[in-house]
């Protein structure tokens, strides 16, 4: 048997096609800076391999219905094993999507109710409320009312032909017509002129509605409609049904005809009177689901019938496991989309901890992310224990404490970008501690508090916050410094600051980790209006239009449309991405390509990175805004690298770039430091001092205990996590912190002082 996966010639991204031995059945961490290629060697390459090469031995018939991978780039690859991956990947955006759902605890929940249940409200989807047996009649199982504000529809002053419907959607187009065209409603007369039965026609319709002759567009054809008022058609287009899906515009768009609110007949639960009526020890399952998992394992335990004892036992397992992954404080009820990424994770680990699965290759991409280092002690016990299950553990993490236990370290480096993809070193941590790379030197830095916090006399006041687990919350938040709001993970952090602070001060800007899109168009130069000021410089020296220096318009190749690559269809065959031959991947025509700016097209000048870019412009804007960029860590990013490809701590950075020259602003900053190695740290809360210097208010929720110490006034919310937290135990300068006896915090920063 092989003990090592052997890859040679790996070239995936920015790696510089070397050879590495992992050895199997060990934890091994990938170190190095944010952009050294951690992530392409880790998911990119054994990752996607591993399930390319798994998914060979199902038929194509099945293969058809699978994922697609394109093979990385590499020479060889021997001794994979089956890959599972522990990411931090929203689970999705759905709002029916719950805790339960992603543990797979919400069917057998449902499936005691249908068994156990008194009186019973029928099989185990009665109990649902995706289903029609299960569901509120009112609000179709989203919990929800949403109540339209029916003025809003309308312009007095505009007729139906102009104006007079403010709704896009019904403005327009033919939809429009449907109002338009009626026999009864004169299009050109101002609705302020409407007679009684005029407005209740064109809100409400008739019992006997009129069919509208339509003329199909650029058909000339004709086709009937039933006319429907404008207050019923929104309610059963927009209103009683899920509108996450709808793009973001439209569902902006919708919100201000609407207010939303709790279900009075369900109590926003979601379910109709029967599933709520049906109980078990004397509650609903919607109660069940509303208790805070540590505390739920005790309600199923009292449950004495012989078939409930059974499908309690398997849910109970799965809650413990949730427990042991520090997560104990979440409801099951708890939607996904409000989860952290930290979160999502853990739950992920949930799914795994119970299998007794072996020879497995388990890929993590940073665990501690998001966690107290309280919580991240038990991640690690977590680690070790798959280990010793005979499982290969692969960790991308910065964590020092986790790198510690490590039995093999691999640092890849010694920079970012194309000044990375190379191993910089491997082996144990006591021969890594001897080294210069960056990682090392980080190893021995000691942790340092802020001794000369800046002073403040305004601030940000929150009263009597009782949202979630929070226990009437009333603090003052300083102006114009940098504050850090810590605590374990659950002890009422994000309800502080991410909900109540930002109801009071709707004008704070939220920047956090979430994706800017998901177009392989969309790049740093495009995000940061860098693109346009680089066409425009582009246009004026040749003196020609800006759109033929745009990928996206005139200047595209004409073959593959400015993608760069063609993906030819082949069926269920392996995909195949291939380098567009008229282009050579550089996405222009050859029009464009032939005009100039100071000796580069501009296919060069966009794969110039930061840094080189800053050195290349003398333009005073153009470089501000590069500047920026390189400021918070992504001086190795080319402009024109697609936006999709970024991690979450590169969206935050690239969102935090727009920001900095601004004065006066409240900034909330949720885990700015996940993805970062300590050397990105340091720059990082340079970064966010000159923010504050300006005058800017800077609010970080964070966990490492190096930005923590780096504050002006720190914030710990705690004790614990769920029911337990959701107090404020501390408040004042770092300095302070550590005298403070019930301070997890203060206990992990003696340790490293």
């Amino acid at each position: 048997m092989n003990d090592y996966i052997e890859i040679t010639g790996v070239s995936e991204n920015n790696l510089k096609h070397f050879n590495i031995k992992i050895p199997k059945g060990k934890l091994v961490v990938l170190a190095g800076v944010s952009g050294s290629g951690k992530s392409s060697l880790a998911f990119d390459t054994i990752a996607v391999e591993s399930s390319r090469q798994w998914q060979a031995g199902y038929s194509y018939y099945l293969r058809n219905k699978m994922p697609n991978y394109e093979r990385p780039a590499f020479e060889t690859i021997e001794g994979l094993t089956p890959v599972i991956i522990v990411d931090q990947k929203p689970m999705g955006t759905n709002s029916r999507s719950s805790v339960g759902t992603a543990v797979d605890v919400a069917p057998l929940l449902r499936l005691l109710f249908s068994r156990v249940g008194n009186p019973s409200a029928g099989g185990s989807m009665a109990y649902s409320f995706n289903h029609p047996h299960g569901m509120c009649p009112d609000c179709t199982g989203l919990g929800k009312r949403l109540t339209l504000i029916e003025d809003r529809l309308f312009n007095l002053e505009g007729t139906l032909s102009d104006r007079g419907l403010t709704f896009s959607q019904f403005a327009a187009g033919w939809q429009n017509v449907l109002y338009t065209q009626h026999s009864k409603l004169d299009s050109d007369k101002k609705l302020k002129n409407f007679t009684d039965e005029e407005w209740n026609l064109l809100k409400y319709g008739e019992d006997n509605n009129e069919v509208i002759t339509m003329i199909g567009n650029g058909t000339g054809g004709t086709y009937k409609v039933d006319y429907e008022g404008v207050v019923p058609r929104f309610k059963r287009l927009y209103i009683n049904r899920d509108i996450s899906k709808l793009k973001k515009g439209l569902q902006q768009e919708i919100s201000k005809y609407i207010v939303d609110g709790p279900c009075p007949t369900c109590g926003e639960t979601g379910l109709n009177p029967a599933a709520l009526a049906s109980k078990i020890n004397g509650y609903n399952i919607a109660d069940m689901q509303d208790i805070q998992v540590s505390e739920l394992i005790g309600v199923l335990k009292t449950i004495d019938n012989p078939v409930g004892k059974s499908i309690s036992r398997q849910i109970i397992e799965t809650l413990q496991r949730m427990i042991d992954v520090g997560i104990g404080y979440l409801t099951l009820g708890r939607r996904t989309d409000t989860l952290s990424g930290g979160e999502v994770q853990r739950l992920k680990i949930v799914r795994h901890l119970g299998s007794s699965l072996s020879n497995i290759t388990y890929i993590f991409d940073e665990p501690t992310a998001g966690l107290h280092p309280a919580d991240a002690d038990r991640i690690a016990k977590l680690l070790l224990s798959l280990r010793d299950k005979h499982n290969t553990v692969l960790v991308v993490e910065h964590s020092r404490d986790i790198i510690r236990l490590a039995d093999e370290i691999i640092e890849l480096g010694p920079l970012a970008g194309v000044n990375g993809g190379q191993i910089v070193f491997q082996g144990g941590v006591e021969d890594l501690e001897k080294t210069d790379t960056l990682t090392a030197k980080a190893m021995r830095q000691k942790i340092k508090l802020n001794t000369t916090p800046k002073e403040w006399t305004e601030s940000l006041h929150i009263e009597h916050a009782k949202l979630h687990n929070l226990k009437n919350v009333s603090i003052d938040i300083p102006v114009g410094v940098i504050t850090a709001v810590c605590g374990v993970a659950g002890s009422g952090k994000s309800s502080l600051i991410r909900c109540e602070l930002t109801e009071k001060y709707p004008e704070a800007v939220v920047i956090d980790q979430k994706p800017i899109g998901i177009s392989s168009r969309s790049t740093p130069a495009t995000y940061s209006g860098i693109g346009d000021m680089i066409r425009k410089k582009f246009a004026e020296v040749n003196d020609v239009g800006m759109e033929w220096f745009s990928f996206n318009s005139k200047g595209a190749c004409t073959v593959c449309g400015g993608r760069g690559v063609i993906k030819p269809e082949i069926a269920f065959a392996d995909p195949v991405e291939i380098v567009c031959e008229e282009c050579g991947g550089k996405r222009f025509n050859p029009t464009a390509l032939s005009y100039c700016y100071n000796g580069k097209n501009i296919e060069q000048v966009m794969s110039l990175t930061v840094n080189q870019a800053v050195e290349f412009f003398d333009d005073p804007e153009i470089s501000k805004k590069l500047k920026g960029l390189r400021d918070v860590g992504l001086g190795y990013m080319t402009l024109g690298q697609s936006t999709n490809s970024m991690s979450g701590g590169e969206n935050q950075r690239l969102k935090l770039a727009s920001e900095l020259n601004k004065k006066g602003n409240i900034y909330i900053l949720d885990e700015p430091s996940t993805g970062l190695h300590y050397k990105d740290i340091e720059n990082l809360m340079q970064v966010l001092r000159k923010m504050a210097d300006r005058g800017n208010t800077v609010i970080i929720v964070e966990h490492r205990l190096e930005m923590i110490a780096e504050a002006d006034w720190i914030i710990e919310m705690g004790p614990r996590g769920g029911s337990e937290g959701g107090q404020v135990i501390f408040t004042g300068v770092p300095e302070d912190l550590i005298k403070c006896q019930s301070s997890l915090t203060a206990r992990y920063f003696m340790r490293q002082m």
